[in-house]
């Protein structure tokens, strides 16, 4: 499930400097549930790289970051709940969860056939499944960074980062 390449293979300039990112991602233990080893092991890294590379800019924050950055689930919506590195609140942002239910669903499907086609499918039926799963994990990529486009700034390998991270909080393995 990790998010692969940016839809041009190109890398995204940090247009946020040092201070206009995240230091640290939590997904809310009530919002995902049990699952199994191999799960939690995919949304470590799925932290572990936006951790890593991301540019993110709550709006109208007169402090500049970094920010640390809980998602959870909350009352069928998803919620991001945004502070800074010291744990002060910054802003919570409660998004519906409807626009981005139909592009999940057929991700985890695609997903699942990519899993499955790796034990007995040829190189050429993997690629194609790989190209299916890419282009709905960018299609969900945009319309997220779409739906947080008048709340926080984030370039598209961070909101590909992002929908990683949501569609965690839907996997149960």
């Amino acid at each position: 499930m990790a998010d692969g390449e940016d839809r041009d293979g190109a890398n995204d300039a940090d247009a946020f400097g040092a201070s206009r990112r995240l230091t640290a991602v939590t997904l809310d233990a009530h919002s995902i549930g049990r699952s199994n080893r191999d799960v939690e092991h995919e949304r470590a890294v799925a932290i572990y790289d936006l951790i890593e590379e991301n540019s993110f800019s709550p709006h109208g924050d007169p402090k500049p970051g970094p920010y640390q950055l809980t998602i959870a689930l909350a009352e069928g919506r998803l919620l991001f709940d945004i502070s800074r590195e010291d744990g002060s609140p910054v802003v919570q942002h409660h998004l519906s969860l409807s626009p981005l239910r139909r592009v999940v669903k057929d991700y985890f499907l695609v997903c699942e056939s990519y899993y499955g086609a790796i034990r007995t499918a040829s190189p050429s039926q993997i690629e194609a499944i790989d190209m299916g799963r890419r282009g709905l994990h960018n299609e969900g990529s945009e319309l997220l960074q779409e739906r947080l486009k008048d709340k926080i700034d984030i370039d598209f390998r961070t909101a590909r980062r992002l929908f990683t991270l949501v569609c965690a909080l839907h996997w149960k393995g």
